[in-house]
C-alpha cells in the first residue's frame, strides 16, 4: 500500500511534463522557482519580476529531484548522493579524492593537472625529477593530496612552479612527504599565488630524512585568508635545509602554524626571508619549533617588515637545545602595531646564540633563557611617515566614501566589487529545513558533505557556523539564511511587507575612476533602515542579513570616464551613525577622523544586497 509520501512523489513526477504561468514566469509549478514566486507574490506587497535578480539564486533543481532529494534528507541520507545532488541544486563541494597507488620509475612531468591524489608516489626513487607547472592553475576548487610522496627515495628532486596559482579554494595535504629521504631537494615556487582561500598542512613532512632540503620562493603571495599548518615538518632530520623567501607576502589575513618544526633534528638550516612581507593582518605560530634540537641554524630576515598588525608567537622556541644559532634582523617592523609573543624561548638549552637586531614594539618576552641573548636596536615606534599611521594598502581606494561624493560629475574609485565566492544556489526551504546548521551538530555536517578532520571544508562550515551563532551587536537583529523565502521572512519581519530589494547591476567599473551619473535617493534621502545580507562561504548560497539602523541608501549610474557612457548602475549605503565602529575600522584609516564623527558610505558589491521599505 502506498504511503501517504509516496502518492506525494508521484504526483510531482506526473505534473512534471505540464507548464503553467505564474507571476509572468512559465515552468513547472512544482519547482523550487515556481515555489518562491508564489511565495513572493503572497508575501510582499509586490510582484516579483521574472528578470529580477534574486530568482537567480534561486535552487535550479527540478520537481522531481527537489523531492527526491528532500527524502534523501529526511532520512539523513544525502551524504549517499552527495555528488549528484551538489551537481544537480549547484552547491560548492570538494571533490573525492579517490585513492592513487600509481608507481612511476621515471620522471615525470604534470602540466595543466587537476585533483589528484598522491599515495606512496615516487617511493624508493632513485635520484630523477618530478615537476608539477601550471597543476590546477585557474580552478574553482582544487583538492590534493600527497601521502608518502618520494619516501626513501635518494638524491630525488621535485619541483611545483605556478602550483595551483589563481585559484579560489585550495586544500592540499602532504603527509609524510619525503620522509626518510637522502638527498635531493623540493623547490616550491610561486605556489598558490593569487589564491583566495588557501588551507595547506604538511604533517611529518621531510621526516626522518637525510639533507633533504626544501625550498618555497613565493609561496602563497597575495592571496587571501587562509591558513598553513607545519606539523614535525623536519622531524628528527639531519643537515636539512630550508628556505623560506617571499613566503606570504602581500597577503591578507593570512595564518601560519609551525608545530615541532624542526624537532631533535641535527644541523637543520631554516631561512625565513621577507616573510609574510607587506601583509594584512598576518597570524603566526610557532610552538616546540627545535625543540631538543642540535647545532640549528634559524634566520628571520624582513619577517612581517612593512605588514599591518598581525601577531606571532614563539612558545618553546629551541627549548632544550644544544648549540642552536637563531638571527631575528629586521623583525615585526609593522607599519601599525602588532604583537610579538616569545615564551620559554631557548630554556633549558646549551652552548645557544640568539640575537634580535632592529625588532618592534609590543614584543614581550616571558620565562626566556637570559644566557646566549642579545638584544640591538629596539624599535619603539612602528613604521609610519612624519608621525602619522601609515593606512594599509588593504583599504582599497574607493572603498569607503563621504556621502558628498555622489554627486553627478564626480569622479572617484571604485574598488574591487567582484564577487570572489564560489557560484552556489539557495536550497529549496523543504530540504534546507531537514540539514542540520549548528556547531554542536558539525560532525553531522561533516558526514553529509563528506568533509574529512582538518579538512578545509569543515573549517568553512565551522567559520560560518560561529558567526551566524554570535551574539548580536547592540541595537543589531541578524539572521543567517540558506533559502530565498527565509530571506524574504526575515527582511519583512524589519521592514514590513511593502519592501524592495536592490544589488549594483554588474562589476564594470571595479578597481578603476568612474564618473557618477545620475544620483537617485531611496525613500526620498531620508534617514531610513535597511536590511543588509553579506554572503558566506558554505556549501549552499549562505547569506549573513542584519537589520542596519540611521542609513541613507542611493542608487547611482555610474559612467565610464572616458566615453561618458553608462556601464553600471551601483546602490550604495551611507551609514549616518559610525558611534560604535572600532577606531581602527578601515573607513577611519582611509578617511581619515573616527567613531561618530563622520557618515561613512560603501557601494553594495556584486551579489550582496540591500532591502529597503519600497517607495511607492
Amino acid at each position: 500500500m502506498l504511503n501517504l509520501w509516496n502518492l506525494l512523489f508521484l504526483s510531482f513526477v506526473h505534473f512534471s511534463s505540464f507548464s503553467v504561468t505564474l507571476g509572468g514566469v512559465s515552468g513547472n509549478p512544482f519547482t523550487p522557482k515556481s515555489s518562491f514566486i508564489r511565495y513572493w507574490n503572497k508575501e510582499v506587497h509586490r510582484e516579483i519580476a521574472n528578470t529580477h535578480f534574486l530568482l537567480s539564486k534561486v535552487s535550479p533543481l527540478t520537481a522531481v529531484d527537489s523531492a527526491s532529494f528532500s527524502k534523501l534528507a529526511a532520512h539523513n541520507n544525502l551524504a549517499s548522493r552527495l555528488p549528484s545532488f551538489c551537481s544537480s541544486a549547484k552547491l560548492f563541494c570538494f571533490p573525492d579524492l579517490s585513492p592513487s597507488l600509481e608507481k612511476h620509475s621515471k620522471d615525470v612531468n604534470f602540466a595543466v593537472y587537476l585533483a589528484r591524489n598522491f599515495t606512496n608516489y615516487g617511493s624508493d626513487r632513485l635520484a630523477g625529477l618530478d615537476s608539477f607547472k601550471n597543476y590546477s592553475e585557474n580552478d574553482n576548487v582544487v583538492v590534493d593530496s600527497f601521502r608518502r610522496y618520494s619516501r626513501d627515495s635518494a638524491g630525488h628532486k621535485d619541483q611545483f612552479s605556478n602550483y595551483a596559482s589563481a585559484s579560489n579554494v585550495v586544500d592540499q595535504s602532504f603527509n609524510t612527504y619525503g620522509g626518510a629521504a637522502t638527498g635531493g631537494s623540493g623547490n616550491f615556487n610561486n605556489y598558490n599565488h593569487e589564491v583566495n582561500v588557501p588551507n595547506l598542512r604538511f604533517t611529518s613532512y621531510s621526516d626522518d630524512s637525510n639533507g633533504h632540503g626544501q625550498t618555497f620562493t613565493h609561496y602563497t603571495e597575495e592571496t587571501n585568508a587562509g591558513k598553513q599548518s607545519f606539523s614535525n615538518y623536519g622531524k628528527k632530520g639531519n643537515g636539512v635545509p630550508n628556505d623560506f623567501t617571499s613566503y606570504g607576502k602581500d597577503s591578507n589575513v593570512m595564518g601560519s602554524d609551525f608545530s615541532g618544526y624542526g624537532k631533535t633534528a641535527n644541523g637543520a638550516k631554516d631561512t625565513f626571508t621577507s616573510y609574510a612581507f607587506d601583509s594584512n593582518n598576518p597570524v603566526n605560530g610557532f610552538k616546540s619549533y627545535g625543540d631538543g634540537g642540535n647545532a640549528a641554524v634559524d634566520s628571520f630576515s624582513s619577517y612581517r617588515d612593512q605588514s599591518n598588525v598581525g601577531d606571532s608567537s614563539f612558545q618553546s622556541y629551541a627549548k632544550s637545545s644544544s648549540g642552536a644559532k637563531v638571527d631575528f634582523d629586521n623583525y615585526g617592523q609593522s607599519i601599525n602595531e602588532g604583537t610579538e609573543k616569545f615564551t620559554g624561548y631557548g630554556q633549558e638549552a646549551d652552548g645557544q646564540s640568539i640575537g634580535f637586531k632592529i625588532y618592534g614594539r609590543n614584543t614581550t618576552f616571558k620565562d626566556y633563557t637570559k644566557k646566549g641573548v642579545t638584544f640591538s636596536r629596539y624599535s619603539n615606534e612602528s613604521s609610519t611617515t612624519s608621525g602619522k599611521v601609515v593606512v594599509s594598502k588593504w583599504v582599497q581606494p574607493g572603498k569607503f566614501f563621504r556621502e558628498k561624493m555622489l554627486k553627478r560629475g564626480m569622479v572617484i574609485p571604485m574598488p574591487d566589487i567582484k564577487d570572489k565566492m564560489p557560484a552556489r544556489s539557495f536550497l529549496p526551504r523543504t530540504i534546507l529545513s531537514k540539514i542540520p546548521f549548528s556547531s554542536s551538530e558539525i560532525d553531522q555536517l561533516k558526514r553529509i558533505f563528506h568533509a574529512g578532520d582538518n579538512s578545509t571544508l569543515g573549517t568553512i562550515m565551522l567559520d560560518a557556523l560561529k558567526e551566524c551563532e554570535r551574539p548580536p551587536s547592540p541595537g543589531e537583529t541578524k539572521l543567517c539564511v540558506g533559502s530565498a523565502e527565509d530571506m524574504v521572512d526575515f527582511a519583512t519581519s524589519v521592514l514590513g511587507r511593502n519592501v524592495e530589494v536592490r544589488t549594483t547591476q554588474n562589476v564594470n567599473g571595479s578597481k578603476k575612476n568612474i564618473v557618477i551619473g545620475s544620483v537617485g535617493k531611496i525613500n526620498g534621502g531620508k534617514m531610513t533602515k535597511s536590511v543588509s545580507c553579506h554572503q558566506s562561504l558554505y556549501p549552499y548560497l549562505l547569506y549573513y542579513c542584519h537589520s542596519v539602523p540611521k542609513v541613507r541608501v542611493y542608487e547611482a549610474d555610474i559612467l565610464d570616464p572616458n566615453s561618458m557612457e553608462k556601464i553600471n548602475h551601483g546602490v550604495a549605503i551611507c551609514h549616518l551613525d559610525t558611534s560604535s565602529w572600532s577606531s581602527g575600522h578601515g573607513a577611519f584609516l582611509a578617511l581619515g577622523s573616527g567613531p561618530g564623527r563622520i557618515e561613512v558610505c560603501h557601494w553594495i558589491f556584486e551579489n550582496d544586497m540591500t532591502w529597503t521599505i519600497a517607495d511607492s
